[in-house]
């Protein structure tokens, strides 16, 4: 049974340790432990639970909290990376839980570690409730087969786990309702496209609410062009690095951190290559046009997909905030019945429809919240049936 205490949500980074204490739908304290494992930083993730703890218990007001040390938690939540295909739904931790996070750590190298470490020295410390798991693979568990499986020796694939799961999903899940809300539809009826848009980028179809596509992968590396990640690239491509003398670990490197808007300006960061695209840099410039096409190219797949499109939604940092980018994603697109109205565009604030009234597709800013959207899960684990 749900006690009238608040939940604590740990969402780890790869150095970055976010943490809410959520009381329904108020922050008591939130915060973040950041540059971990760097210079200056926590020396692990582990070392940044003790000081996102001090912080909680140490009585100092934070951004949104009244005056006073905050209680203690009834429940413990995290955002787990990769569930691979046996963790399908928000799961209670235990020793075999934690066994089953490491079995996918080698498709989530940046992330799954680091969430092992704070859910270590959480349970450490809060050994009497219960922690709960929620991953962002879940959400994408309904996607049907032909959405998932890759074209390639099917027991090799079986046998490495090699198939589509897809990321972001506590977030599109969280948007998907805010938006329907928005709209002032049920969930359950609505086609959407979610464009989850930050450092990280992803697309995702959902029919009637439920997950049916999504451009991330077996990795969070596939799709969309991101920061600093490449997306989409022919395969090949590694394999002509390979007889170039690259390491694998070089062409990981490569990947993850030297392309994307990074490798193609210089500058991982939209603000900053929208700017330098104004002046008339034209690195910048094709950097914003590689990455605005990519986004258009996977509208119209998931169109197709669909067959019916009811919404677009731009979601986190990017598509939260980014004018440019939302309107330069979406030039072209009216024979698809998709029109931006420019002004709604530019002066966007989360939540809001930024669509020209003659566009058949509504088009909407929506801010997502994965901590909160993490609490929501943990409490609808532990209602009471009926």
């Amino acid at each position: 049974m749900v006690e009238p205490s608040p939940i604590l949500v740990f969402n780890a980074g790869s150095s970055t340790l976010k943490y809410r204490l959520i009381m329904g739908d108020h922050d008591l304290r939130t915060g973040i432990v950041e540059h971990i494992g760097e210079r200056g930083g926590p020396e692990d993730h582990g070392d940044a639970v003790t000081s996102a703890l001090a912080d909680l218990r140490s009585g100092t007001p934070g951004p949104a909290d009244e005056p006073g040390t905050v209680g203690e938690p009834w429940a413990v939540g995290h955002r787990v990376v990769h569930g691979g295909a046996e963790l399908r739904s928000p799961t209670v931790i235990d020793d075999d839980v934690l066994a089953a996070i490491d079995r996918w750590t080698p498709l989530a190298p940046a992330h799954n570690p680091a969430a092992l470490a704070v859910i270590r020295a959480a349970r450490a410390v809060f050994a009497d409730v219960p922690h709960v798991a929620v991953f962002d693979t879940a959400f994408h568990a309904t996607l049907p087969e032909a959405a998932f499986t890759y074209a390639i020796d099917r027991a090799v694939a079986a046998a490495r786990g090699i198939r589509r799961y897809g990321f972001h999903g506590i977030s599109v899940r969280y948007v998907r309702d805010r938006a329907a809300e928005l709209l002032g539809r049920p969930a359950d009826g609505l086609n959407m496209v979610v464009l989850h848009l930050g450092n990280g980028a992803s697309a995702t179809a959902l029919a009637d609410g439920v997950s049916v596509d999504t451009s991330m992968g077996m990795t969070p590396l596939a799709g969309l062009v991101m920061g600093s990640r490449s997306g989409d690239l022919d395969p090949a491509i590694t394999f002509h690095l390979v007889r170039a003398g690259w390491a694998t670990d070089e062409i990981e490197a490569l990947y993850e951190k030297r392309s994307g808007l990074a490798g193609l300006s210089g500058n991982n960061d939209v603000r900053t290559v929208q700017q330098r695209a104004a002046d008339g840099d034209a690195c910048a410039e094709l950097a914003l046009d590689v990455y605005c096409r990519r986004i258009r190219h996977y509208i119209g797949a998931y169109h197709a997909v669909l067959g019916r499109l009811d919404a677009i939604v731009f979601t986190a940092g990017v598509g939260e905030h980014s004018a440019v980018v939302r309107g330069r994603a979406l030039d072209g697109l009216a024979p698809l019945g998709i029109q931006v109205d420019d002004a709604a565009n530019a002066g966007a604030r989360a939540p809001c429809v930024i669509s020209a009234g003659s566009s058949r597709v509504a088009v909407c800013v929506v801010a997502t919240d994965e901590e909160q959207a993490i609490a929501e899960e943990i409490v609808t684990l532990f209602r009471p049936a009926g």
